[in-house]
């Protein structure tokens, strides 16, 4: 899972959801896993 400052770039990827979990911004991806990224 990668760290980033900025997940805009992520969250504009085909099949991205965005999840706030425990104060933190999570994008997850069914169809790419690879893209998983979390925020904060």
């Amino acid at each position: 899972m990668k760290v980033r400052n900025s997940i805009r770039s992520v969250k504009n990827q085909p099949g991205s959801q965005v999840v706030r979990r425990r104060g933190r911004i999570y994008v997850i991806n069914k169809q790419n896993p690879r893209l998983k990224t979390r925020q904060g």
